[in-house]
């Protein structure tokens, strides 16, 4: 009987046991698992971190249970905001685009300022247009 030869995916050493085996022990299975995460993993580990700033910084904007504030466009940009980073949008019965970072957004009104809301509901957006 002929027997062919099985290597590890990883390191490349001969492969014993079952013939379905891609690795010869679980550290070069997670090791070669753990290197295709790598490759997006960066990329979404740092949208996430400046989705979840964004957030922080619209939450502090909106303490003390204000509904919304208006608030100078480069005053967030000086506390870190990134518009360039928003997890959604949604437009109201003007046609007017709120976007998000999660349950938190802004409305740019033109003239270097925006609105700060937070979402509460489908409703929410319907009373403000």
């Amino acid at each position: 009987m002929y027997t062919v030869r099985k290597h590890c995916h990883y390191c490349g050493s001969v492969i014993h046991g079952r013939a379905d085996k891609k690795f010869c022990n679980d550290n070069c299975r997670s090791s070669h698992n753990n290197g295709r995460r790598e490759v997006y993993g960066d990329v979404i580990r740092i949208t996430n971190s400046l989705l979840n700033r964004n957030r922080r910084i619209l939450s502090k904007v909106l303490e003390d249970g204000l509904e919304t504030v208006k608030i100078p466009k480069d005053r967030m940009s000086l506390m870190g905001f990134n518009f360039n980073y928003h997890s959604h949008h949604l437009p109201d019965s003007l046609g007017r685009n709120y976007w998000f970072c999660y349950d938190y957004g802004y409305l740019d009104m033109g003239n270097g300022w925006v609105m700060v809301i937070r979402d509460v509901g489908e409703n929410y957006l319907k009373k403000l247009g």
